[in-house]
């Protein structure tokens, strides 16, 4: 450890440490970047111990520490400010960050299970491999149908919620592999594909949508972001950037935490819709219109939100939990 270097890279963040340490008062904002300083401060004075001792520096940064830490356990609202500020900047802006990779995923989701439900509508002998045509008017017209009624409302929802979220997590969890979560996606996207076209050639197109949409918009929204996230780690690990291959890898994988946890609220919502709206009896325009507003919903928070928190300088990252970068000389 260059301890002149590090003197040197560090002052400006002692001596706001030191400010903020010793306010009288201290906004929502200030709290944040003193618990930031205060972090990187305890770092730099086990650094400095360790090395070459300096007695006075030890001396001043012990007694700016002190004082951060009585500041920061006896400030009130502290935790209340921090999820305001994870929903309105944190979350919109991971997802911003992993937009196009989103929509992209997306876009590949719908050409499979599309080319799937085109490649059994082609040839309908191909059906029969499926089950006999009893089998799969069953399914269409009672079996689809039913799945939605097969437990009480909430138990339904939960066990759906818990269902997609092991698929979000398989996919977020692999992602650094690359092949695992498109292995996943494009298994369900063919299920999903075979689905349609047997609903849809025993049932008819709407029985299909009407059943499909109220729920599935916003799950498979939260599917193609979980799948997008998780991708996006492995694309850190393959090409860094202008960064060291694991600073970019741990950028990427703070932010996929972050995204993981809005897409757990994401699939609760989605499991809700799934328990409660679409097996209900209101009507068609209804149930698919929630699904739609909640999905249109996730878009606009991304886009807009998530815009706007990027220009404000966030990035979606666990900046609390990311460390610092060990400054040298020369």
């Amino acid at each position: 450890m260059d301890i002149d270097a590090l003197k040197t890279a560090r002052t400006s963040s002692w001596s706001r440490l030191h400010e903020l340490a010793r306010s009288s008062s201290l906004t929502g904002p200030e709290i944040d970047e003193l618990a930031r300083l205060y972090r990187a401060g305890t770092a730099d004075l086990a650094a400095i111990r360790s090395a070459t001792p300096d007695p006075d520096l030890i001396r001043v940064l012990s007694r700016d520490l002190a004082a951060a830490r009585a500041r920061l356990t006896g400030t009130s609202g502290t935790s209340a400010y921090s999820i305001a500020r994870w929903f309105r900047a944190e979350l919109p802006a991971a997802l911003y960050s992993i937009r196009w990779w989103s929509i992209t995923v997306m876009i590949l989701f719908i050409v499979v299970a599309a080319v799937h439900a085109a490649w059994l509508f082609a040839d309908p002998l191909r059906f029969s491999a499926l089950g006999t045509p009893i089998e799969l008017e069953r399914y269409a017209k009672s079996d689809f149908v039913q799945y939605y009624h097969q437990d009480t409302n909430a138990e339904f929802g939960a066990s759906v919620w818990v269902n997609n979220a092991f698929i979000a997590l398989q996919c977020v969890g692999a992602g650094i592999t690359g092949i695992y979560p498109a292995y996943v996606m494009f298994n369900n996207a063919a299920a999903i594909g075979q689905a349609a076209a047997i609903v849809i050639q025993f049932g008819g197109v709407w029985h299909f949508f009407r059943f499909i949409l109220p729920h599935g918009l916003p799950e498979l929204t939260a599917i193609f972001i979980a799948g997008a996230a998780g991708l996006r780690v492995f694309w850190a690990a393959l090409v860094p950037g202008g960064k060291p291959r694991m600073q970019s890898v741990a950028q990427a994988g703070r932010a996929m935490v972050t995204v993981s946890l809005g897409l757990v609220i994401l699939l609760f919502i989605s499991g809700i819709l799934e328990g409660y709206v679409t097996p209900s009896d209101l009507p068609d325009w209804v149930r698919v219109g929630l699904g739609s507003l909640v999905t249109a919903g996730v878009w606009a928070y991304t886009f807009i939100v998530g815009g706007r928190a990027t220009r404000a300088g966030y990035s979606g990252d666990l900046t609390e939990d990311a460390g610092y970068s060990t400054p040298v000389a020369g």
